[in-house]
């Protein structure tokens, strides 16, 4: 039996519990902590964005085209789609649970690189994102100004500009949703004065492309240069457009006589948002806010903790009335449910300990359950580790059970041992080879 085994050989026993214990501290040193466990089949989603167009212009012109490419992928189970009104779709692709989240990343990001060249031209500008599917999000920073003395506009500028990045290189973030968009140049056409000069609005977008550019002129006495040129000049000219005023000077159409029809004259121009899809507000003020998902395999602990430190920092640089707020964490549900597996493992020790004693009245008889109790549970954490499991409140709820189970099993074999002991006078060598001859079975 297992048992004899191992009763033979104390040493033996003792020195594969220590490595027990040690490669169990260390695997639960390195397991990742997140709320919930990865329970969903994994996934990849395509973003795409055609301004102007209508739900069913991009369903036919982008969506088609970019499905009708997505062939021969491993392991993938179902594509759904969806488009709005505001020329937004985003196509998920659900793969079986065997398939590896980063290759079918890698492999749905080359079909649609072959689509790129067939979509409109408006859609490759913009841009295509291709990106793992997050699970829940991990916690929600809202931004907000304490008296209004801030717009909306201006407290999602300073998000986009100022905060999104820094808080995206943070170990263990993945992807970051935005509830907001930056500053942009806004170009409203007036319709009627399209009309009057006679004009088309891809006329004008053309004007904007063609004078909104940054140019390299080149340099001035570069070599080979003409004999007795005493130095060379970098030649620069004024790049992109900055303000409302200078694009308002654009020149649309120039006229043989010289007239010159200008966008300012066709157009109002004003510095406003980007997007203005999405409204935010708290406690009915103007907000902002950032939706962050964790990493594959990140520690959500440690990870929340840095994000909130970084927001620390940062916020001494913010606006004076820019006030932060955490409508959403995640991370009190997982440091509520550690505790209480270490509540219960305490609980458990003691009871152990002073149930052993009241009714064996031995010190050494206590001894044994209660330290193999750390024994056994973290050589359960090398299991989980070793099996690809996280710890979550489904894991460590399962933890709790199983620290009732053991403790169990551990009075009722220390309790047979010193029967036998007491009734058949054996050495306790001799009655823990008996009693688990009998116990043995039940006990599995």
């Amino acid at each position: 039996m297992m048992s004899r085994f191992f009763i033979d050989r104390p040493v033996f026993a003792w020195a594969l519990a220590i490595a027990v214990m040690t490669i169990g501290l260390v695997s639960l040193l390195q397991m990742p902590i997140e709320q919930y466990p990865r329970v969903a089949p994994p996934s990849v989603t395509i973003e795409v964005t055609y301004p102007g167009a209508s739900a069913q212009t991009v369903e036919d012109s982008v969506v088609q085209v970019i499905e009708q490419q997505l062939t021969g992928l491993d392991y993938l189970r179902y594509i759904e789609s969806e488009s709005d009104s505001t020329g937004n779709a985003s196509i998920t692709l659900t793969f079986n649970s065997e398939a590896d989240p980063d290759i079918a990343q890698v492999q749905v990001q080359n079909k649609v690189q072959s689509a790129t060249s067939m979509l409109p031209q408006a859609v490759q500008n913009q841009g295509l994102t291709v990106k793992k599917a997050s699970g829940n999000f991990l916690i929600i920073i809202g931004f907000y100004s304490d008296d209004a003395s801030l717009s909306a506009e201006e407290i999602d500028d300073y998000v986009m500009s100022h905060l999104k990045d820094p808080l995206s290189r943070i170990q263990g973030v993945g992807n970051i949703t935005t509830f907001g968009a930056q500053y942009s140049i806004r170009v409203w056409f007036d319709p009627y004065k399209l009309v009057q000069y006679n004009l088309t609005t891809s006329e004008i977008i053309d004007a904007i492309k063609s004078q909104n550019a940054q140019i390299s002129v080149g340099l001035l006495g570069a070599r080979p240069a003409m004999e007795g040129q005493p130095l060379d000049i970098t030649l620069a000219t004024r790049g992109r457009l900055h303000t409302a005023d200078e694009f308002k000077d654009i020149v649309v159409r120039a006229d043989a006589d010289g007239s010159q029809v200008r966008l300012g004259d066709v157009a109002r121009i004003e510095l406003g948002s980007e997007s203005y899809s999405t409204i935010a507000r708290f406690n009915g003020k103007p907000a902002s806010g950032l939706a962050i998902m964790p990493a594959e395999g990140a520690n959500a602990l440690e990870t929340v903790a840095a994000i909130k430190a970084k927001v620390a920092e940062l916020s001494e640089f913010f606006p004076k009335s820019l006030k932060v707020s955490y409508p959403m964490d995640s991370t009190p549900f997982v440091q509520h449910s550690i505790k209480e597996v270490i509540k219960t493992l305490f609980e458990a020790m003691i009871l152990v300990f002073f149930v052993m004693y009241l009714f064996l009245g031995s010190i050494r008889a206590t001894l044994v359950p209660t330290l193999a109790i750390p024994v056994v549970l973290l050589g359960t954490f090398a299991v989980l580790a070793a099996a690809g499991f996280t710890l979550n409140t489904m894991t460590l709820f399962g933890m709790v059970l199983a620290i009732g189970l053991l403790v169990d099993d551990a009075i009722v074999v220390v309790e047979n041992v010193e029967r036998v002991m007491e009734e058949e006078g054996l050495s306790p060598r001799e009655a823990t080879r008996k009693s688990m001859n009998q116990i043995s079975g039940e006990i599995v």
